[in-house]
Parts: structure tokens; sequence; C-alpha cells
């Protein structure tokens, strides 16, 4: 049985958590201030060549973390939350879904971008399985949790739901998207989900928050739902205006608690 960690202790962990976001906050804040602690890595899928990017631990790795990209495609944000679990002393590989050089800028090109993965679930499944799969060829442990942001977010869980990848011990969405497509169902030996919600989200309504608690609930799925007041969607990235510092250090402390159990 698992004690419950002291009030004391839980609250220096955020404020700890919580300066060191500050810190990668301020970086954010500029274009030129972050200076990458791993590397990009090109690989090859089908033909089609794509660009993720790899921070590793020091020393002997605790395990390792799959990060999805959110609709923006893989950036400095990405980079810098690996470069973040590394120093935590995981492997962080940052998966690219889009393709080498397709960073889309404006919201249409976005928009197509997510949709062309959202209409054919079978390669955004096959694309992200195949950056685990280069993520372990680069050396990262074998034992994984896959996390993403906002479109990122969906992504984990379509895998979640498809029980495809090995060796995944579980799962985590920031402000994703949770529904789940018709035609799917949760499977009874899903590992732990951790799912990390603002209040203030009016992308993704508190009806689909509901709905998955009543799926993962049927399911019997070990699952934590995290909801934060005032936080708007996509309320974790440093140096835009839907950045709540609150949210991202409670929410990060949630991850990490994950990642211990899980890993």
């Amino acid at each position: 049985m698992r004690l419950p960690t002291p009030t004391h202790l839980v609250s220096t962990r955020l404020v700890s958590i919580t300066l060191a976001l500050a810190a990668f906050g301020l970086a954010a804040g500029s274009a030129h201030a972050f200076t990458p602690a791993g590397q990009d890595i090109v690989y090859d899928v089908n033909g089609e060549a794509f660009e993720g990017y790899l921070a590793s631990a020091e020393g002997e790795a605790r395990g390792s973390v799959l990060i999805i990209h959110d609709w923006d495609g893989l950036d400095d944000y990405e980079r810098q939350r690996a470069d973040m679990l590394a120093e935590q002393g995981y492997d962080a590989f940052a998966v690219d879904l889009y393709g080498q050089g397709n960073r889309p800028q404006e919201v249409e090109k976005k928009r197509t971008e997510t949709a062309r993965l959202y209409e054919d679930r079978e390669r955004m499944r096959a694309l992200t399985l195949a950056g685990l799969a280069e993520a372990r060829a680069q050396g990262s442990a074998e034992a994984s949790v896959l996390m993403g942001y906002c479109f990122g977010g969906a992504v984990v869980l379509e895998l979640a739901r498809s029980g495809e990848a090995e060796s995944v011990h579980g799962y985590a969405s920031f402000h994703g998207g949770l529904a789940t497509p018709e035609g799917q169902q949760w499977p009874e030996d899903v590992g732990p989900i951790l799912i990390a919600h603002g209040g203030a989200d009016s992308a993704i309504p508190m009806s689909q928050v509901a709905t998955l608690a009543e799926e993962l609930e049927a399911a019997e799925a070990t699952y934590e739902i995290q909801v934060y007041s005032g936080a708007p969607h996509a309320f974790t990235v440093f140096g835009s205006d839907a950045y709540r510092e609150r949210a991202d250090a409670k929410s990060w402390a949630a991850f990490l608690e994950l990642l211990e159990e899980a890993l």
C-alpha cells in the first residue's frame, strides 16, 4: 500500500517545480534564449523523413517519455519539456508527426495537418509508434510513458485505446482532445492515465471530461482527471496569453508522480 505524501512535502515540491517552470518560462519569452541540451534526430518512416528531438538522462535513465507535439508541430516548446524531463532522470524523445520541415504557422495550415491525421487514425498510430521505435533505437529506456499537448493529448489517448504500444506503462494528456471516436472503446488492461484539463477551456468542453470518466470507469481503468480553475486551453504553453503558472506547476507535479509510479 502506498502511503500518502505529507502535505508539507507536497507544498515544498510544488514550490520547487514552480521555480523550475518559471526559469523555463522566462527562457521561452525570447526566441534566442533557449539553448537545447539534446539533439535533433532525423529518421525515416516508409520513405518519409521526420525530425524528432532526443534529450537523454545523465547516467542510467529511470525510464523514457515520448512527447507528442501540439498542432504547431515539434518546436522549442516540446524541446524544453524534453530537456526538463532529462533533468529529472528520464530519456525523452519528442516525436514528429508532420514530417521534416513541416512546421505550420498559419491556423488554417495547422488545422489541415491535424485533420489529415484525425481522418487517418492508422497513420496517426503508425507514426507515433515509429517515433517510439526510433527513441528506443537511439538508446532510450525501453519502459515508456506517452504524453502529449493539445492535439498531442488526443494522439496519446488514441494509442492508449489501441493497445498497440509495447512496454508503455502510462499515458498523460495536457489540455488535449478527449472524445472517443465512434467505433473505438477502452481496453480493460490499459495503463494508468492522467488527464490535465483547464476549467476555463472553451475548446474542450467539460462534457467530454465527464464522458471520458464514464468510459474509463466502465473499463475499470486506473486514471486521474485534474481540472484547474481559471485555466484556458493550452494553459501550459510558456510565454503565451493562455499560460497559467499554478495550473502548469500542479499538472507537471502530477505528471512526475505518474512517472514515479509507472516507471
